[in-house]
């Protein structure tokens, strides 16, 4: 077989799974982000990270199609192939740095260094018609194991964002938590912040910036919640991640994408 056969044959397959992945991650992101901005009180900032995420969808998919379909190239005479890289420049730059924080999301997902501390943030999520979701029940869970195996540490429970009956999301997570049978002695509530860095700066009026600190908060959102306490001066972050809905992976990694890229304040 000649060299630029097996060089087409192999852009053909890499290109077909390429455009798997990113059909996959647009279905996703269609199916998640809609019903969550119906759902919760933020309905604009959400809305605003859905276009962001429908615009990187549309970068990474033309970059599928390039590879599979060599959209920017396949014409004739040489100057049209020349000229066509300067789009496909474009496209190769803006997918790798898209790629590149996709990368650092997964990577802080998978990483787990929670140890003994006087005090454990669990960060709070946007309640869904008033209603915690998976996920917040899950860091909830997660809170709960590492209070059975650390009995003296105290929960900072964060979150504002009332909802229509007035229940911040710290106020339902100290309720969810008093019916799993843990007392209250070992819960501290923060319900003013709207935002992951809000919380970092209320926390720091509760508790020493300086002193181990354990995060608990959904994997997807790991790397960026631990990025935005150091920068508010917390120097000894420990990281323990909850498990996230495996469905809903790809939207939710996008969004934090979205928040890193633009550098948005919503949760």
């Amino acid at each position: 077989m000649k060299t630029g056969n097996r060089i087409s044959r192999t852009r053909r397959i890499v290109g077909t799974m390429l455009l798997v992945l990113v059909v996959l991650l647009i279905a996703d992101v269609l199916f998640v982000m809609p019903a969550k901005i119906n759902s919760v009180v933020l309905k604009a900032d959400y809305r605003k990270v859905f276009i962001y995420e429908l615009i990187f969808c549309a970068i990474l998919l033309v970059f599928a199609l390039d590879v599979r379909f060599n959209l920017f190239t396949r014409w004739n005479p040489l100057f049209l192939k020349i000229i066509g890289w300067i789009p496909r420049a474009v496209i190769i730059l803006l997918s790798a740095v898209i790629l590149f924080f996709c990368g650092k999301v997964i990577a802080g997902s998978l990483v787990n260094t929670a140890g003994q501390a006087d005090h454990a943030i669990v960060l709070g999520l946007a309640l869904e018609n008033g209603e915690p979701t998976p996920d917040l029940l899950a860091r909830l869970d997660t809170a709960k194991a590492y209070l059975e195996k650390y009995p003296e540490a105290r929960l900072i429970l964060t979150g504002g964002n009332a909802d229509e009956s007035g229940r911040t999301e710290a106020a339902v997570m100290r309720d969810i938590l008093l019916e799993k049978d843990v007392p209250e002695s070992s819960l501290i509530l923060e319900d003013q912040a709207e935002t992951t860095i809000e919380n970092f700066r209320n926390i720091a009026a509760i508790i020493s910036k300086d002193e181990p600190v354990v995060m608990i908060s959904s994997d997807y959102h790991m790397d960026r919640a631990v990025r935005n306490a150091k920068e508010e001066g917390f120097t000894n972050v420990m990281r323990l991640p909850a498990r996230s809905n495996i469905l809903a992976y790809g939207a939710n990694m996008l969004s934090e994408v979205v928040l890193n890229v633009n550098d948005l304040t919503v949760k």
